[in-house]
């Protein structure tokens, strides 16, 4: 049996070309991608193609603790769809989907293993609400 993969997903009010450009853009990415106010993305870097590799660091705000999330792209179709796979080898899609209520935007991720699938959920759920207030507040 394969790994577990958990979901997490949210709706945003804006054009697809925002919400695309916000999640993919290392000075947009910088500003969102954590998932509590005493943690931090002080740098990004993204090459968003097949092939592509990204590093994103995470650190905490104090500086007692942090680490790179990295990976490498395995399908990118823009305004649509990114799956990459992290540098542990887990997998994880990002669906980019416009209805009448602007953009649906899903994570599907395989479950690490050494955290419980909520506490990894409520994790990536938390950095995807950050995003969503991003896009939200930022013009």
């Amino acid at each position: 049996m394969g790994k577990d993969r958990i979901t997490v997903q949210t709706k945003i009010k804006a054009p697809i070309q925002k919400v695309w450009e916000f999640y993919t853009e290392p000075k947009h990415i910088t500003k969102w991608n954590f998932a509590s106010n005493d943690w931090c993305c002080p740098n990004a870097k993204n090459d968003l193609k097949k092939g592509g590799e990204f590093t994103l660091r995470m650190e905490a705000k104090d500086g007692s603790i942090g680490f790179d999330f990295t990976g490498k792209y395995e399908k990118v179709v823009p305004n649509e769809l990114i799956s990459y796979n992290i540098a542990d080898g887990r997998n994880v899609d990002v669906v980019f989907s416009k209805n009448e209520d602007g953009i649906h935007l899903k994570q599907t991720f395989d479950a690490e293993g050494t955290n419980s699938d909520e506490q990894q959920k409520n994790g990536w759920q938390a950095i995807l609400d950050n995003f969503k207030e991003y896009v939200n507040t930022e013009k």
